[in-house]
């Protein structure tokens, strides 16, 4: 499933399972479940425990392939990614905003689709390649018992993943089809809220839709996939209407910028302080947290904080001038001219708590803090929200 089902219902801490191209990559305590639970269905499936665990594990694998792809196209138009959460329902991208234009939107959405289909294509290949029937579908439906577990994993493989493609591809937001409409209606009408509404009204039928089915299939005596089916539409239904109240709150901050919330006269280190002035005159002094680094002129280098400022003393660096130590990581700033709306979602600053704001010449003009943040939001709700 895409990112932004993932961040209403994956938001809870995961366990570190390794790292791939420098994204961690996570698991909730309901993935293990999951985990298990299919190994021992599959071993019925498969009629060998090796092959159930193997099927499995490519199962999950081919997901993480899928959120991969969102992923690394997110971070090549520039938007950071936190991480890749396997969970109860799938895999969630961990974006640190949201995308800004409808081509962005696009590019990221259809990213997994276009994973998913090459897998699918691999294991079809795989599959032909092994098989003397070639018939990787009825090896899949065990319709070929003569052919080895092999090809009939593949052709499981391929089977699930054309089966997932399919669900995503419904133009029902938050699926990653459901985000493809909005990329095109935001395109068409050049109005984000009005093409996350319209996507999302669609998403809350087909949320509907699936509890109709697993009603159905609970009814017809299959209460385990019924009781999957009618949760699953319950969580997509949520999500939907939770897209649609967003829509209608972003409305209102619609107009109010970072500079309009944000403390126009911030206290910033000099780039050319060393560790011990630093630590001295600004962490001692203030007694926060972190600090802006800035060079002569005013421009941003950088956000230094106090236990890098603690690392260096302790280890004999006293000279070590911020500028060195600073993070200089690119969403731990903000353009003066960032709309409100789009903070809501900057993971950075719900992490650390603050961000700096700069001009278009990169100069610092402000901090911006998450207390700073919900005073505006709290102003600007004082209507109550209909989805």
């Amino acid at each position: 499933m895409r990112h932004h089902v993932r961040r209403v219902f994956g938001g809870g801490g995961s366990i570190q399972l390794f790292r791939v191209l420098g994204i961690r990559v996570g698991a909730s305590p309901s993935w293990f479940v999951v985990l298990f639970l299919l190994i021992y269905l599959l071993s019925d499936y498969f009629d060998d425990y090796w092959v159930a665990v193997g099927a499995a594990f490519c199962f999950f694998a081919s997901l993480l392939l899928h959120e991969l792809g969102h992923a690394l196209v997110a971070r090549r138009e520039g938007i950071g990614i936190s991480g890749i959460d396997l969970w109860f329902f799938g895999g969630l991208a961990r974006m640190t905003r949201e995308p800004d234009t409808p081509g962005e939107e696009f590019r990221v959405a259809v990213a997994g689709p276009l994973a998913t289909a090459l897998v699918i294509g691999l294991c079809v290949l795989i599959g032909t390649l092994l098989s003397q029937t070639g018939d990787v579908l009825d090896a899949a439906l065990l319709e070929s018992p003569d052919v080895g577990a092999g090809v009939q994993l593949v052709g499981w493989l391929a089977l699930v993943n054309a089966f997932l493609l399919a669900f995503n591809l419904v133009p029902a937001f938050p699926l990653d089809g459901g985000r493809i409409a909005r990329a095109a209606v935001w395109r068409a009408t050049g109005d984000r809220n009005r093409a996350t509404r319209a996507s999302a009204r669609l998403g809350q039928g087909f949320g509907y839709l699936l509890i109709g089915v697993g009603i159905a299939l609970i009814a017809a005596g299959d209460p385990a996939n019924g009781i999957y089916m009618a949760v699953l539409g319950l969580f997509l239904g949520q999500a939907a209407r939770g897209a649609i109240l967003s829509s209608a709150f972003s409305e209102r901050l619609e107009g109010i910028t970072a500079a309009d919330v944000m403390d126009d006269d911030p206290v910033a280190v000099p780039g050319d302080a060393d560790a011990r002035r630093t630590h001295d005159e600004f962490f001692l002094r203030y007694g926060w947290p972190s600090f802006p680094v800035t060079d002569a002129a005013g421009r941003y280098l950088g956000l230094l904080r106090a236990e890098r400022v603690d690392e260096a003393l302790a280890g004999g660096l006293e000279r070590s001038a911020a500028a060195d130590l600073a993070d200089a990581d690119h969403d731990l700033r903000v353009a003066a001219a960032t709309p409100l709306q789009a903070l809501l979602a900057h993971e950075p600053l719900a992490r650390l708590g603050t961000l700096s704001v700069v001009d278009a010449q990169e100069r610092l003009v402000g901090t911006l803090t998450v207390q700073q943040v919900r005073r505006a939001l709290a102003a600007s709700a004082s209507e109550p929200l209909r989805g």
